[in-house]
């Protein structure tokens, strides 16, 4: 038993004792009879700004004062505090979301599913192929999360739901700045630092700019400690000396947002954006538990350098009282990666004699350890025009065009020193195998939602979306010919080389599809204040290419929710509590694994089913005091029997729990504001816990991998406002629960034994100075 894991005894205790002074040193608020309520949150998930009370949609928000009480900084953060949502994160800048239990597993391969959840940043599409872009959180007005299908306003990458990060807009109402700095130290490992700032300057009565820029330096906490290990083939001992370091997953992240916005009249308003931001990590955040806590053997260089710029351009205004607008943006991401892929090489060895073929110019054994270098780069373009009719209207509509292309050129090279000539990919020496790949994805959409309501208390919605997507895959992969004489250059039908860089061309597929989605809502409000919905609604996403030539294209896959839901207020809105209950079935899934050498399949598989409660609730107990809290329970399975063909054997039966996503998360914060000599103060302490799951479907692979364990973590906070300055001491994951944000091998199952784990960051305790003008 690790001493992490010893200490778990003491976390719930040391929680409790730590609420119960929470509760009383609020006792005496709560004789308080003010007047205070909790504050209105204005949201814009259907297209329009509305209070969140009255959205008839599952629907999570954090708006920007709990944004900066929960010290959320980036994806992992908010993640936290969003019970539907589930996002395993491999390393900064590479999360995958997913939401209601909607996960079959993906590796998150270049060439796998487009995601099933859409991330937006404001009105623009930041969904990459492998993933959407980490958007650091600073002086963001609010982060919303729309749990359940939402294909009719958002489309195809929103298949399971929908995260819209909001900036704060310029203001023409006066100069505004502020600046924030902070110091902290991770337990385990190292300390870390950080610098924010924004300006809002008015340029005359109709224009404004917004300036934010941020710099990030986070902690390693991992050690890559010294080993060896032999090659069969050979008896080649390979050691790891020049690698060995402590801490050495540190990460440093920079970037700044400028914003412009001029109202040409009193009608219309331009605000064009441009934000860039760059992510450097090195080292690795993976964790080898058989070698103690936070400690892992590394033989190559491993890191990422992400860096991605983004331009928006945003026009709103009136026809005759009919609102318009037009959003726009192009963005550019480049990721330069560096892998250490010894395993596969070892494993590989040890079962199938690998080391005997990758030998030197004269015949000789070496190390054939494989590290991979992965260089690549994405273009996205995105436009949507839409026009609503008048909210007071007794009925309203929202209806637009949508397009968006992406592409993504993928430059994956497995290298391996002193590799003989004769067998490396033709022009990359030592490349034992080499991805040189242009993958392009193309969506069209129409779409029209109206609202009817049919008295005061009574509405119905409909809402419909049809669309077209053209997904290609063109390029090489693979080894040369005279490694493999039926793959890479043995399979190239082309000697010409489609994309550049490429000894020549064997995947040049492409594939289309069309169809619609919709939605069907119906609200009643029993009170101003206490509202109820029925929903049935779908979303899709888009098929693809298998890369692997024998395969075919794998379908769209479509998702189909049913969903009953309230939004309440209660005791003169001092007690906002709202819920969803849902079923859904996911047909075709789309299931992507590894399959022989290694090389990513994907396929349909066939039905699953999901259902659960999710909730939330917000209580001024009393004035100063809050309770925030926040739960899904979530029940998702196969609905049959999982096999690759129809002749395989099964591989996951119906009945198994889906991947990924807990059966139970929720969290729950408490925080009191008083006065303290002429100070505002603060105390605040939030509890977060999510339960046990697998990360993979099939039964062997689970066999190998194990489960996720359940975790909970603690959050506790204390400080004072004076004036413009501001000074808060904080502790994240307090008691330094050792969870596990994923858990994976490096190949197959079937031939790599060893586990790897990415553990939540360890008990981070820091300290934060600001200042507002």
């Amino acid at each position: 038993m690790t001493d992490r894991t010893s200490r778990r005894a003491a976390h719930w205790s040391m929680a409790l004792l730590t609420t119960t002074m929470l509760t009383a040193v609020a006792g005496p608020a709560l004789a308080q009879t003010g007047e205070a309520q909790l504050e209105e949150l204005v949201v814009t998930a259907q297209k329009r700004s509305e209070n969140l009370q009255d959205v008839p949609i599952s629907i999570q928000a954090i708006g920007n004062d709990r944004l900066e009480a929960l010290q959320v900084s980036d994806t992992n953060d908010y993640v936290r505090f969003m019970p539907s949502v589930t996002a395993p994160t491999g390393a900064p800048g590479f999360s995958n979301f997913y939401m209601r239990g909607v996960a079959s597993g993906e590796n998150n391969n270049h060439s796998g599913p487009l995601p099933s959840v859409g991330v937006y940043l404001d009105e623009q599409p930041v969904t990459t192929i492998t993933g959407p872009l980490d958007v650091h959180v600073y002086d963001i007005a609010r982060v919303e999360v729309l749990a359940g299908p939402q294909g009719t306003l958002y489309g195809a990458s929103s298949q399971a739901g929908t995260i819209r990060i909001i900036t704060n807009k310029p203001s023409t109402q006066g100069f505004e700045a502020m600046y924030d700095l902070e110091v902290n130290s991770v337990a385990h490992g190292d300390i870390g630092y950080a610098a924010e700032g924004m300006i809002n300057q008015p340029l005359g009565d109709r224009a404004a700019v917004r300036l934010v820029a941020w710099a990030q330096h986070d902690a390693g906490y991992i050690d890559n400690i010294p080993g060896s290990f032999v090659f069969p083939t050979g008896n080649i001992r390979v050691n790891n000396a020049s690698q060995v370091e402590n801490d050495y997953n540190e990460v440093d992240t920079y970037g700044a947002r400028a914003a412009l916005k001029i109202d040409l009249d009193d009608n219309w308003t331009v605000t064009p954006a441009l934000m860039g931001q760059r992510t450097e990590a090195d080292g690795g955040f993976a964790a080898d538990p058989t070698l103690g806590d936070l400690k892992v053997r590394r033989y190559y260089p491993e890191g990422s350098d992400d860096k991605w710029a983004q331009a928006a351009l945003t026009i709103e205004g009136k026809v005759a009282n009919f609102d318009i607008l037009y959003a726009g943006a192009h963005m550019r991401r480049w990721i330069d990666t560096d892998s250490d892929y010894s395993d596969y090489s070892y494993f590989y060895d040890v079962t199938a004699g690998y080391g005997a073929y990758t030998t030197d110019n004269a015949g000789n054994f070496i190390n054939t350890s494989q590290y991979i270098q992965g260089r690549d780069y994405f273009k996205k373009t995105s436009h949507e025009f839409r026009i609503a009719s008048p909210a007071e209207n007794r009925f309203k509509v929202v209806a637009g065009l949508f397009y968006q292309k992406q592409t993504h050129n993928i430059e994956q090279r497995y290298r391996i020193d002193k590799l003989q000539d004769l067998i490396e990919v033709p022009g990359w020496p030592d490349t034992l195998w080499l991805t040189k790949q242009l993958r392009t994805d193309r969506d069209y959409a129409a779409f029209v939602d109206g609202t009817f309501d049919i008295t005061d208390k009574f509405a119905i919605t409909g809402g419909i979306r049809f669309f077209k997507y053209k997904n290609s895959l063109e390029g090489f992969f693979g080894f040369d010919k005279d490694f493999s004489s039926r793959t890479g250059v043995a399979a190239c039908f082309n000697p010409t080389a489609i994309v550049k860089g490429g000894p020549c061309t064997n995947v040049d597929k492409t594939t289309k599809g069309d169809g619609h989605t919709y939605r069907i809502n119906a609200t009643y409000k029993v009170t101003d204040d206490h509202m109820v919905y029925a929903t049935l609604s779908t979303g899709f996403r888009p098929g693809g290419i298998n890369r692997r030539g024998t395969l075919p294209p794998y379908d769209a896959d479509f998702l189909k929710n049913r969903e009953v839901g309230w939004k309440t207020s209660w005791l003169d809105n001092r007690l906002r509590w709202n819920g969803a209950i849902f079923f859904e079935k996911w047909n075709d899934y789309q299931f992507s694994f590894l399959g022989a050498n290694g090389l990513t399949e994907i396929r349909n598989g066939g039905k699953a089913k999901m259902k659960g409660v999710e909730s939330d609730i917000s209580w001024l107990v009393a004035d100063g005091f809050t309770l925030n809290g926040g739960m899904a329970y979530t029940d998702a399975e196969l609905n049959q029997d999982y096999r690759p063909s129809p002749t395989s054997p099964i591989e996951a039966p119906k009945g198994i729990s889906l991947p990924v996503t807990a059966k139970f998360k929720g969290n729950l914060t408490a925080r009191y504001e008083w006065t303290w000599n002429d100070m505002d103060a603060h105390v605040q302490g939030a509890l977060v816990h999510t339960g046990s799951a697998f990360p993979d479907l099939r039964t062997a692979d689970r066999a190998v991998i194990g489960k996720l364990p359940a975790s909970t973590t603690f959050d506790f906070a204390i400080g004072v406002d004076s004036g413009s300055w501001r000074v808060e001491a904080y502790a994240k994951n307090l008691f330094d629960d050792d969870g596990q944000n994923d858990r994976f091998v490096q190949c197959a199952a079937s031939v790599c034994s060893r586990v790897y784990t990415i553990p939540i960051r360890p008990r981070t305790i820091g300290v934060k100075v600001g200042q507002t003008f």
